[in-house]
């Protein structure tokens, strides 16, 4: 059983999707998260990225190509190796990890929704709906206590690149979910919900 969640930067994809794990309570779920599948940039984009000016919230940042072909695996119950993305240097570790099959596969990222192809493989699609002063404070708190980042950088990068491509391709996509979560991880009784939803599948 595949879901989706998605929902803009810092929306609270991930706690989201550790309170839906935590509560399902079943052996073998694995949480995938779309940010370890981010392009090796080039020479010119590292430098772009350096100085806040890569686009890091645009379908094209991302490999779908290898998103496609590793949810497939899981779905047959296959292990995949999955890219470890270091957002301090913007590229990918040498070493990849193992992911096991697993009953219940959770995939989050911004751009879940974002290909048509990925959308054939999600049994449920969760949209995280929170506030984007919410999503802008918390975005501020993350990228400059965990990724290094000054707040004159987040700032520019979120006006240049995260609230446009919030507007043309993630909010658009909030039509295709199954379930929309208002006020993301406060919201108990849509993840109450979701569980049940997903316990019956299983």
């Amino acid at each position: 059983f595949l879901a989706g969640l998605g929902g803009g930067s810092a929306s609270g994809k991930t706690t989201v999707a550790t309170m839906i794990i935590e509560a399902l309570d079943v052996p073998w779920v694995v949480l995938l998260s779309m940010d370890s599948f981010y392009k090796v940039l080039t020479k010119q984009q590292q430098e772009q990225a350096a100085s806040n000016d890569f686009n890091f919230d645009h379908p094209d940042a991302f490999d779908f190509d290898l998103i496609i072909a590793t949810l497939k695996k899981l779905k047959q119950g296959k292990s995949v190796k999955i890219p470890i993305y270091d957002f301090t240097t913007h590229s990918r570790k040498k070493e990849w990890k193992t992911l096991y099959g697993a009953n219940v596969i959770i995939f989050e990222g911004i751009m879940a929704f974002a290909d048509k192809e990925l959308l054939k493989l999600l049994d449920l699609k969760i949209f995280v709906d929170t506030d984007s002063d919410i999503r802008l404070v918390r975005r501020l708190r993350r990228d400059i206590s965990e990724r290094g980042r000054d707040i004159e950088g987040v700032i520019k990068q979120y006006n240049k690149f995260v609230k446009p491509a919030f507007d043309q391709y993630i909010q658009p996509t909030m039509r295709l979910a199954d379930i929309v979560v208002p006020r993301g991880s406060g919201n108990t009784v849509a993840i109450d919900l979701i569980v049940q939803h997903v316990h019956s599948q299983l």
